[in-house]
């Protein structure tokens, strides 16, 4: 009987947790989780907004010359005065961004140093397109080594209108000096 009344005793006694090990692991687990976590990179992309009124007052034609107009059936590669460089028609219902790409390849080769371009769109295009168009006249892929990069085309980006059809009567406030060679 002595044997079963030191059994109960025993069992009675509190049983004490010790943590310390898990403390220890903690204390190692924190920091090399946190060390192995991948933050999130947003990237920001600059635009250039006309700012109404006071925009059109402070433009300056000179300062524009690479334009992308985006047209329901083709792209128009413009010099920003009213000269087309290149129009791009659809394939196959569809715009044409890799012949685009290949002409702002060339016009790149062409003025190295020239870093702004503006993309003008038509009131029915849709963002996608928007997306497209921007993403090719910002970058192309290139092959470097082995390695294929994106290669710098025209990464200062402005967005506009298209321009509406052309129209022979010209205003004398915009353009006084057009208006006096024609008279």
């Amino acid at each position: 009987m002595r044997r079963i009344k030191r059994h109960r005793t025993r069992s009675t006694e509190a049983a004490e947790l010790d943590i310390t090990p898990f403390m220890n692991l903690m204390i190692v687990l924190v920091p090399v989780l946190l060390l192995s976590m991948v933050f999130t990179h947003t990237t920001v992309i600059e635009l250039n907004f006309p700012s109404g009124e006071s925009a059109a007052a402070a433009f300056d034609p000179d300062s524009v010359h690479l334009e992308v107009q985006v047209k329901n059936n083709e792209f128009l590669v413009a010099d920003g005065r009213g000269g087309v460089i290149k129009a791009v028609p659809q394939k196959n219902g569809d715009h044409d961004y890799a012949q685009l790409t290949l002409v702002l390849q060339e016009l790149k080769k062409r003025m190295p140093e020239k870093q702004d371009i503006t993309v003008l769109l038509e009131e029915e295009t849709d963002y996608q397109t928007l997306v497209r168009v921007m993403d090719r006249v910002r970058s192309y892929p290139a092959v470097v080594g082995l390695d294929v990069v994106q290669a710098e085309l025209f990464p200062v980006i402005s967005l506009g209108d298209t321009p509406k059809a052309s129209v022979s009567v010209i205003d004398p406030s915009i353009a006084p000096s057009i208006v006096k060679e024609r008279s």
